[in-house]
């Protein structure tokens, strides 16, 4: 039988390329939006769903199963990036990133988890980041959220290894999406001791996006998850020196390390 796959925040970017590409392969795909009615072309069901509601959480599982009778994969995808000085990010923004990047997908898991177990079968992945590896300068918070969930998957993995349920992270690096658009952004402030470095490494991070990775090379990658009997505890998705830099991290010394990140972004 075909699997069901549920992929939060599947209406655009990485969440839309492998909702399309599952379909096509024959899953059973459902992706969430906080807008569904906007996504009415989709090659796939977009139903309404936000993270940071746990009830319409549990609404859209329970209408899932109810239709399907199971849940074979869950793609924790839905994100939001945030940039700034961490010094000047209002704490309600913060809070805002760690509700999507990290409470969010725990509230999905919880919500997902019940079938599963009575299944006595599962998979969940979830989408981090490789700045999740490492305090990129003025991504900070996003960094932390993203490492948050790579941590967390870690400890879940051996938590329900009774119940034959697996859990994996799939880290991307950069890839050519709208995430640069939907993401919060600190306002470059006139009087501000950051303004000068701020604005100059802002340009940076998002010409990396606009000249990143085909969102196609994290549907083939989660496919062939999917089929992996025995997932690894962690995948990274990316260009080669974004996926090499968390290599470099593991072996240098940490002052070297933060010299080559200070260099990359010319601080």
């Amino acid at each position: 039988m075909s699997k069901v796959v549920l992929i939060t925040g599947g209406s655009s970017g990485i969440g839309k390329s492998i909702g399309e590409f599952l379909s096509e392969k024959g899953f059973f795909v459902y992706g969430t939006s906080r807008k569904p009615e906007n996504y009415k072309e989709s090659k796939f069901p977009i139903l309404a769903m936000d993270v940071k509601d746990n009830t319409s959480i549990k609404k859209t599982v329970a209408t899932i199963i109810e239709k399907e009778a199971k849940l074979d994969v869950l793609i924790n995808n839905a994100g939001a990036g945030i940039t700034g000085p961490i010094e000047e990010l209002p704490e309600a923004e913060i809070k805002n990133n760690f509700e999507t990047n990290f409470f969010g997908p725990i509230n999905v898991i919880k919500a997902v988890l019940p079938q599963m177990r009575k299944q006595n079968s599962g998979l969940i992945i979830n989408v981090t980041s490789i700045a999740g590896y490492m305090g990129l300068p003025y991504r900070g918070i996003y960094s932390a959220s993203k490492g948050a969930l790579e941590l967390l998957t870690e400890a879940f993995r051996m938590e329900l290894k009774d119940f034959n349920i697996k859990m994996t992270n799939v880290a991307p690096g950069d890839f050519a999406t709208n995430i640069a658009a939907g993401r919060y952004h600190a306002p470059l402030l006139e009087d501000s001791p950051y303004n000068k470095i701020y604005g100059k490494t802002l340009k940076l991070m998002n010409a990396h996006v606009d000249s990143g990775s085909n969102p196609n090379l994290m549907a083939h990658a989660v496919y062939k998850i999917i089929n992996t009997p025995n997932p690894k505890v962690h995948y990274k998705v990316g260009e080669f020196m974004q996926r090499f830099s968390i290599v470099l991290k593991r072996i240098l010394p940490d002052k070297v390390y933060e010299k080559l990140l200070m260099n990359h972004y010319k601080l």
